[in-house]
C-alpha cells in the first residue's frame, strides 16, 4: 500500500516557525534538563495577573458561564472593549465594529487572511515582530520591508513609505509602542505618515498597539485612527489584555475597525476557531472594566529595568542599545562582535550556552544583533548581564 503523503501545503511551506517560541522552548527544554536558564526570550510580563480578574473567571466558572459564545465576542467583551479603546487609546468606536479573538495574534492573522489576494504587497517596518511577515507569506502576500535604525529611532519616514508604496500594496503595518525594539511613533510623524497614506485610498492600516499602556514618555500615546480620524474606514487597531494586565495564557485579543473588515474577520474565524474562551472572556471583561491603578506601578518597575538592561548592556564592551520609548524590549547592537562569531544566531547560541536566553536579531528581519525582554525582575536581569558580559568578554 502507497504510504499516504506527508507534504505540506504549499502556503505552510512558504513559513517559518516562530523564533521567538523556538528560543523560549529551547530554554524551556534545557531548564528540564537541570541547566541553570535565565530566559528573557518571551515578550511575558513577570507580574501576577490582577486577583479582580482571576476572581471574575472564577466566577464565570462557578455561574456555568462555559458555553459557545458569540463568534466575535459577547455584548459584555464587546462594550468593554470599545471602553479600553475610547479611554486607553482616544478611539470612540461603537461595539459592533469591534471584535473579539484568541489573542492579538488571531485578530491580525484573520485580518490579513480576509483581505489578501496572491501577490498583494504589505509593507512591514523592521525589525519587525515575528509573525508579521509569516502571516503575510502564508496569506500568498508579498512582504515590502522598510528597514529601520537605532539613528531613526527605529522608525519610518514619510519618504520612506512613499516610495514603497506601489499598485500592489494593500496594508501598512505599524506597532506602536513597537515590538522587538520599544519605538514609539509621536502624533506628529502619524500625521505625516498620514498625509501619505490619503493618497493612496487601496491601502489599509494595521496599526498594533498592544503595548499602549506601556509607554514611559511623558503625554498621550498617539495612535493613527485618532491623529488622522478621515482614515479611520480603513484602519484596524488591534490591542488586547496579555501585556497590559498579565494575562497571556488568558488569549484574548481585541480589535477595531470599520465594520465591513470586522464582518469579514468574523467569518473567517467562524471557522478557524470559533468564539474565544467563554471564560477569558469574562476574566478580560474584568480587566477592562475594573481599576487601572496597578498600571502607573507597573510602569515605574518596567522604567526601573529597562534603565538597569540599558546601562548594563552599554557597559559591555562591543554592544550597544537605545533607550526604548515603550514596552519592555532592548534591541541591542553587537555589530563590533560579528567578526568572531559570525553572525547574530551563533552569538544567541553562545549566550544560551552561558546561560541567557534571547532572540537573535535576525529573527525580527534584522541582523548583527538580539533583542532581550526585561519582563524579569531585577534580580535576574543583573545576573543575566552579569552572564553576557562573561560570554562576550
Amino acid at each position: 500500500m502507497t504510504p499516504p503523503s506527508q507534504g505540506v501545503s504549499q502556503a505552510l511551506a512558504r513559513i517559518t516557525a516562530s523564533r521567538t517560541t523556538a528560543m523560549t522552548d529551547r530554554a524551556m527544554a534545557l531548564r528540564a534538563e537541570g541547566r541553570d536558564i535565565i530566559s528573557l526570550s518571551v515578550g511575558e510580563p513577570d507580574f501576577a495577573t490582577p486577583d479582580h480578574v482571576i476572581a471574575a473567571a472564577k466566577a464565570a466558572m462557578d455561574a456555568g458561564d462555559t458555553k459557545y459564545t458569540a463568534v466575535g465576542g459577547t455584548a459584555r467583551m464587546k462594550a468593554a472593549a470599545a471602553l479600553h479603546f475610547a479611554r486607553d487609546l482616544g478611539i470612540a468606536v461603537p461595539p459592533g465594529q469591534v471584535t473579539i479573538s484568541a489573542g492579538g495574534k488571531q485578530a491580525i492573522f484573520h485580518a490579513l487572511l480576509a483581505t489578501l489576494d496572491p501577490g498583494d504587497e504589505v509593507v512591514i517596518p523592521s525589525p519587525w515582530w515575528v509573525s508579521y511577515p509569516e502571516i503575510v507569506r502564508f496569506a500568498g502576500g508579498t512582504v515590502i520591508d522598510l528597514p529601520t535604525d537605532a539613528s531613526g529611532g527605529f522608525r519610518i519616514s514619510p519618504d520612506q513609505l512613499a516610495a514603497a508604496i506601489s499598485p500592489r500594496t494593500r496594508w501598512l503595518l505599524l506597532n506602536s509602542p513597537g515590538n522587538p525594539t520599544g519605538a514609539t511613533y509621536p502624533a506628529a510623524e502619524l500625521q505625516a505618515l498620514g498625509e501619505v497614506l490619503r493618497a493612496h485610498p487601496r491601502v489599509l492600516v494595521l496599526s498594533d498597539d498592544i503595548y499602549a499602556p506601556l509607554r514611559y514618555t511623558p503625554g498621550r500615546h498617539a495612535t493613527l485612527a485618532v491623529e488622522c480620524p478621515d482614515l479611520a474606514d480603513r484602519i484596524l487597531t488591534v490591542s488586547g489584555v496579555s501585556k497590559s494586565h498579565a494575562m497571556t495564557g488568558f488569549r484574548i485579543g481585541v480589535a477595531a475597525g470599520p465594520a465591513w473588515l470586522i464582518a469579514a474577520m468574523e467569518k473567517l474565524q467562524s471557522h478557524s476557531s470559533g468564539n474565544p474562551s467563554s471564560v477569558s472572556q469574562a476574566a478580560a471583561v474584568a480587566a477592562f472594566e475594573g481599576p487601572q491603578d496597578f498600571l502607573a506601578a507597573w510602569c515605574e518597575r518596567f522604567r526601573a529595568r529597562r534603565d538597569l538592561v540599558v546601562a548594563g548592556i552599554n557597559a559591555i564592551p562591543g554592544l550597544s542599545t537605545p533607550v526604548p520609548d515603550g514596552a519592555f524590549y532592548c534591541m541591542i547592537d553587537a555589530a563590533p562582535l560579528m567578526p568572531r562569531f559570525g553572525d547574530d544566531d551563533a552569538l544567541a547560541l553562545h549566550l544560551l550556552e552561558h546561560g541567557v536566553a534571547i532572540v537573535a536579531a535576525s529573527g525580527f528581519g534584522g541582523r548583527d544583533g538580539f533583542r532581550i525582554s526585561f519582563a524579569a525582575d531585577e534580580a535576574r536581569l543583573t545576573e543575566a548581564l552579569r552572564r553576557i558580559a562573561a560570554a562576550v568578554g
